[in-house]
Order: structure tokens, then C-alpha cells, then sequence
């Protein structure tokens, strides 16, 4: 991580592993767990979200009791790879609310979509109202996920 970070300490990266593991963590037990006076810990909390390593702070929700249970993995393959299409299409994907992650990949493909659904009727009406009329978009290949083995964002420092 010294190579990636180099002007991150050893209390800068336990600061951040305990906030990846609860976001919601109050500055004095944040203290207590990396060994500084709360003072230090806000100081230095600052400065992490200002210079960019912390990003902001979001709840993590349950799919299945909000009805979005069905994980659903896209490749897109585009018509024609040209800067504009690639604008077009990345305009379009973030304003759909429904796509939760869209990555340029190198591969066979174009892109790889994240999205989750209610169900796979949900995930019909989704492809042929939405995906499928994205600018660009000669092919899609789809994956409905049977069962979540791992899901976590929480990156090993």
C-alpha cells in the first residue's frame, strides 16, 4: 500500500479501515480504536476526504426487503467504437437510475453493466424499454446471478 499511497501512514490506513467497516462510527470511538486523541483523528479524517481517499458515506441497503433481489451482469458490445458513441452511450447509462455500475472493459466485449431488478419480468421490461435502445448497443450478452458468493466494496489496506 506504501507504493499506491505513499503519503499515507500506518494511522491514516487504520483510520480507513475502520471507517470502511462502519462509516457511521462516532469520531471518539474512531480515537479510541487508532490510539489518537479525537482531535488528531478529525484532523486527519479532514484531510483523508480532502485530498480525495475517503469519497463520502453511504448506507449499504438491503435488495431482497427493497424489492431489487435479482443481480443482473450485462456485456454490451457497441456497433462502432468511436469517441462519440462511447460519449453517447456513457451519457445515457448515467442518467438510468436502474444501472448501478457500467465499466469499460478490454476484452470481447464494450461494456459491463451492474443492475438489479425486481425480478426477470422486471428485467424484460428493463432490457427492452432501457438497455436495448442505448446509443450504440449492437449486442448484449445477460447474467443472472443464482446466488451471491461475496459482495463487498471494502478494498484490503
Amino acid at each position: 500500500m506504501s507504493e499506491a499511497a505513499p503519503d499515507l501512514d500506518r494511522i491514516d490506513l487504520r483510520i480507513l479501515n475502520v471507517l470502511q467497516a462502519d462509516g457511521r462510527i462516532s469520531n471518539l470511538k474512531l480515537a479510541e480504536a487508532v490510539s489518537l486523541s479525537p482531535t488528531a483523528v478529525l484532523a486527519r479524517t479532514q484531510r483523508l476526504q480532502r485530498e480525495g481517499y475517503i469519497l463520502g458515506y453511504e448506507a449499504r441497503l438491503n435488495p431482497l426487503k427493497l424489492g431489487r433481489g435479482m443481480l443482473v451482469f450485462v456485456e454490451v458490445l457497441l456497433d462502432r467504437t468511436t469517441p462519440n458513441v462511447f460519449n453517447e452511450f456513457k451519457a445515457a447509462v448515467q442518467v438510468r437510475d436502474e444501472i448501478l455500475e457500467c465499466h469499460m472493459v478490454a476484452g470481447g466485449f464494450d461494456y459491463l453493466i451492474k443492475t438489479r431488478m425486481a425480478d426477470m419480468a422486471a428485467f424484460r421490461d428493463f432490457a427492452g424499454s432501457v438497455l436495448w435502445q442505448l446509443p450504440g448497443v449492437r449486442e448484449t450478452r445477460t447474467y443472472a446471478v443464482m446466488e451471491e458468493v461475496k459482495n463487498s466494496s471494502r478494498l484490503p489496506l
